[in-house]
């Protein structure tokens, strides 16, 4: 498979854009006034501890405070039982933390006003504040440091018994006994001495990070990860990347020294982009990333999926549309359904959709081909990187899954809530909205006598009132008020707003989907 990265910065935003055999498959947009968060190492001070939640609230000098989850103190310290703090395998450090996450209540040892170091996981989204932990992880190219922890973890992508048994005791060597050490997948067949510069430069950060800390008195971010282009670089730019294309001179030559320091033999694949077409145009992903905005996604058999973001879950539809086959119900829904499948998938990656998803395939009545659906599924998904869990397919056809968030989702990213509609994603009908001017006449007539009055109202909608007389002649009957109709383009579709038609003084002005 041949993987090309391509990273675009402009004066509003970086993008990243990473291409899987000449497919689109991950976009990552970080603005530039308002930096990430995620893997941000904090000095913060408890704000509330609440074991009714099971979590506690965190200051680190955000606006909101920071959720902070029992089930996410890793560290001892914090812990009321750490009779077992002293082991040092991965599988003991597991079968401890799954069994701590099972039960019922984390006994913690948390006071109000106590300083604790925590990391940022997930970016605050939607008035919550960010999610944190307290097993803090400083990562390198090619080793991870874990300073509470006594482990060592190997990435399980190096399948090599002999390398994997090679890299334990190679770190075992060198780790400090009071560390743990996470071996990535970068680091199979790499050498000693580059491994132990990797190790001293971590060790390096953290003491750094200690020294920080001592030297800040209140709450502070003590670590701060690399931007989003050069952690993308540091945790994806693996062997089979065969190119890495940037259109910004200064990021070049950044990521050019990172690589002449930690991987030399790889820094032959950094490419510059000089063009003065932008990058994005010039190789088709822009036209890609603006399809991703929108919620219909087509197949190319001619079916598609219309794909809805809600507060509380994603739902993911899949349509038969222009798709004819030639074969019956049954065997062109499981074609279908297979297509939809690889869709699903790459747009859950593209478009960074988190939390519970509802995919609603078309209906199939033999339990094998809705088996073959769900593994189908369950093997595009193992391309994804974020953790993801599926449940087989619902006696009402619906398959249930969930997907890691770390980040905000690309529509986040890049749209904003309408002014107009407020997220609704639609706007009130010409002829409700004519109801609405109905009703608030008749409540100003009970209570005023005045018997001219100047409406303003979008010009669309004041155009569709001119031309409707009837309805215009009905309202000023029906309330006995001689009423001018003009357009004013600062006002909404959904709004109207009346004046005094003598001194031109404004009577109300109504903004109906927020008052309704």
């Amino acid at each position: 498979m041949e993987k090309e990265i391509f990273i675009n910065e402009s004066m509003g935003e970086s993008r990243i854009a990473i291409i899987e055999d000449g497919t689109l498959v991950e976009v990552y947009v970080e603005k530039q006034d308002q930096q990430r968060m995620v893997g941000n190492i904090y000095k913060g001070k408890v704000e509330n501890v609440l074991p009714g939640m099971q979590a506690a609230f965190v200051d680190i000098g955000y606006d909101i405070n920071a959720f902070l989850p029992f089930s996410e103190i890793e560290n001892p310290a914090y812990l009321m039982d750490s009779d077992d703090a002293d082991d040092d395998t991965s599988k003991r450090k597991s079968r401890k933390r799954s069994s701590r996450k099972s039960s019922d209540n984390v006994n913690v040892d948390l006071k109000t006003g106590q300083n604790i170091f925590v990391q940022v996981i997930k970016e605050a989204f939607a008035g919550k504040g960010p999610r944190v932990t307290t097993e803090v992880a400083i990562p390198g190219r090619l080793l991870v440091l874990v300073p509470n922890a006594k482990y060592i973890g190997i990435s399980k992508k190096i399948w090599d018994k002999y390398e994997r048994r090679r890299l334990k005791k190679l770190v075992s060597s060198l780790k400090d006994k009071e560390a743990g050490i996470i071996v990535r997948t970068v680091a199979e067949g790499k050498s000693e001495e580059l491994i132990k510069n990797d190790l001293q430069n971590l060790e390096k950060n953290w003491q750094n990070l200690l020294k920080t800390s001592d030297q800040k008195k209140d709450v502070a971010l003590v670590y701060e990860d690399l931007e989003t282009a050069s952690s993308v670089i540091r945790d994806l730019f693996t062997p089979d990347i065969s190119k890495i294309t940037i259109d910004s001179k200064k990021l070049f030559k950044k990521i050019s020294n990172y690589l002449d320091d930690v991987s030399p033999n790889m820094a032959s694949r950094l490419e510059h982009y000089k063009s003065k077409k932008p990058l994005f145009e010039d190789k088709g992903i822009e036209n890609e990333i603006d399809k991703l905005l929108r919620p219909k996604v087509w197949l190319k058999s001619g079916a598609y999926l219309i794909i809805e973001k809600t507060e509380a879950m994603v739902v993911v539809d899949v349509n038969s549309g222009r798709f004819v086959g030639k074969k019956n119900h049954e065997e062109n829904s499981l074609k279908i359904n297979l297509e939809a499948c690889k869709e699903v998938a790459r747009q859950l990656r593209l478009r960074d959709l988190s939390g519970l998803v509802v995919i609603d395939f078309i209906d199939m009545k033999n339990e094998s081909n809705r088996k073959k659906i769900y593994y189908e599924l369950r093997k595009e998904l193992k391309k994804d990187r974020a953790k993801v869990a599926v449940s087989p397919i619902s006696d009402f056809g619906l398959l249930e899954m969930t997907r890691q968030r770390i980040r905000l989702s690309l529509l986040d990213s890049m749209s904003d809530e309408c002014p107009t509609c407020k997220g609704a994603g639609r706007i009130m009908s010409r002829e409700t909205l004519i109801t609405r001017i109905d009703h608030w006449l008749r409540r100003y007539k009970s209570k005023n006598r005045k018997l001219k009055l100047k409406l303003e109202l979008h010009p669309e909608i004041a155009d569709f009132m001119k031309n409707n007389k009837k309805a215009l002649r009905g309202l000023m009957w029906q309330n006995f008020t001689y009423i001018t109709v003009e357009g004013n383009p600062k006002v909404n579709r959904d709004e109207f707003k009346f004046l005094d038609s003598k001194n031109n003084e404004k009577v109300i002005e109504h903004v109906s989907i927020e008052q309704k």
